[in-house]
């Protein structure tokens, strides 16, 4: 990395002062206490004289921004637990932040956790990295081009980095098709990126019901959390062996042994497979996107594993750069006390993700505020770098490895039971012979053209054609509200 310019210490005294000064232009006394630079921003505290309202200054940022010709200035007031107003000017001249530096550092080496993030250097230059485990799932959101793919980047390197694939898979979901492609083939990963919104839901259920198989298979051993149940199974291994050294002698123990063992796993092993359970990292690059093909599922889905994944080893990283309320519902917010948002453009959008605001003057660039879990205090980051072919080359190396082994049955499997269960549940409608003879006469099928000519309620008609195309016959919505392709043609007797 770059080496840290040296502190001008007369130019930050000189800003200090006509800080004071323009504070004074609006009629807010008092005095610059401290001044703290770091690698991006300097922080200036300011102790305002009695009688002045915090409310105030909190109002000026506009003002002062124009007033100290800055880029934009962040005031946090007051500092939690000091009877000062930080106010945050960037620096004329901005310092890299780079991942490299960050995986060198003593906090990044002897973080404990099975899943440390990296995040980069907040405003006074020590490293931030946290738990993902503690988290236990990361909400992202961020305009275009603020930095966020990259920051994702650099999360899942950190992840990568420490992390062996017995112990920890991933599952990626990339509707943009772009972002994610690159960590194609790792053997970390539990199936191929996925980039189809639909089968993204599928991947998702496959997450849910995993989620309830390890909470069967962790309440039969007894035990609370991944970690506990894979020390236990470790612990009965070793003591299995052990005995099995000491029993070779006697052939005798030896056979009641193997006659004593299976009659326990048929009656228990038909529905619990015990073994070792890797913790499970769901990555979602494009929230909205989901949300608009199958924003139901995509929903409850989401929440059912924020609720209780914790425990069972399986974390969710989610990422936006619409951070609206008909993407971040009320629902997932509730579930994510852990939020990293990036700069964006209003400070209702800030709200939207932070319950606060102050994203909307942040600077981009991989610039962010990290909500940490349990705090209702937020910290300003600066976000580490690390570039494509950085990226690459780690994906090259791990490829070497050894190659990913995929479980397939995760996009196939649910779909197939889904849809026979459904089919066999349907009763058969009267309308359907007359449906058909529609839309193979118009040669295009939709639910609404359904409801006009047949008179039917948006239910039925939604049934119908649920039901034709679980049959083959009309082809997927492709998200918008364009009628579906038809597979059949019309019959030579109807002309």
């Amino acid at each position: 990395g770059e080496a840290a310019k040296p502190v001008d210490k007369e130019a930050l005294m000189m800003n200090a002062r006509l800080l004071e000064k323009k504070l004074l232009d609006f009629n807010v006394e008092g005095d610059v206490s401290e001044v703290k630079p770091g690698p991006v921003v300097t922080m200036y505290e300011f102790a305002p004289a009695p009688g002045v309202k915090v409310n105030k200054i909190a109002g000026l940022s506009d003002d002062l921004s124009m007033a100290l010709k800055a880029l934009s200035i962040r005031i946090v007031a007051p500092i939690p637990g000091r009877g000062v107003v930080g106010i945050e000017i960037p620096n004329r001249d901005r310092e890299m932040v780079y991942l490299k530096e960050i995986f060198a550092t003593d906090e990044f080496q002897k973080t404990g956790g099975k899943l440390p993030l990296a995040l980069g250097k907040d405003i006074f230059g020590h490293t931030v990295v946290s738990d993902l485990a503690k988290m236990p799932h990361l909400l992202v959101a961020g305009s275009t081009g603020t930095g966020k793919s990259v920051s994702i980047n650099a999360m899942i390197l950190s992840l990568l980095y420490r992390a062996d694939p017995r112990d920890v898979r991933v599952i990626m979901v990339d509707p943009k098709m772009l972002e994610l492609s690159m960590y194609e083939g790792i053997p970390h990963l539990l199936l191929p990126v996925v980039t189809n919104p639909k089968k993204a839901s599928l991947a998702l259920n496959w997450a849910v019901r995993e989620m309830e198989r390890r909470y069967k298979l962790m309440s039969d051993k007894g035990v609370r959390n991944i970690d506990g149940y894979n020390r236990k199974l470790a612990k009965e291994e070793k003591d299995k062996n052990s005995k099995r050294q000491q029993e070779l002698d006697n052939d005798d123990v030896v056979d009641l042994m193997e006659e004593d063992l299976p009659e326990i796993e048929i009656a228990e092993g038909e529905e619990l497979e015990h073994g070792h359970l890797p913790y499970i990292v769901v990555i979602v690059d494009e929230l909205a996107d989901l949300m608009m093909v199958a924003g139901r599922e995509i929903e409850e889905s989401i929440a059912r594993l924020a609720q209780m994944a914790r425990a069972a080893g399986i974390h969710l990283i989610l990422a936006t750069q619409r951070p609206s309320v008909d993407v971040i519902t009320g629902l997932i917010k509730a579930n994510f006390p852990t939020r990293i948002s990036f700069k964006v453009f209003s400070r209702t959008d800030s709200r939207t993700i932070l319950d606060q605001m102050g994203a909307e003057a942040l600077l981009g660039n991989g610039d962010m505020l990290f909500l940490p879990p349990g705090t209702g205090a937020v910290q300003r980051v600066h976000g580490a770098f690390v570039s494509e072919i950085e990226v690459q080359r780690v994906v090259d190396f791990l490829k070497k490895q050894g190659e990913p082994d995929y479980d397939k049955s995760i996009l196939e499997a649910p779909a197939a039971s889904e849809s026979d269960g459904s089919d066999g549940d349907d009763e058969y409608d009267e309308k359907w012979d007359e449906a058909l003879a529609i839309i193979a006469d118009a040669k295009q099928a939709s639910i609404s053209m359904l409801q006009r000519r047949l008179r039917l309620g948006y239910n039925r008609a939604a049934r119908m054609i649920e039901k034709m195309e679980a049959e083959g016959i009309v082809g997927p919505s492709d998200g918008t509200s364009r009628p579906r392709e038809v597979f059949i043609n019309k019959i030579g007797g109807d002309e």
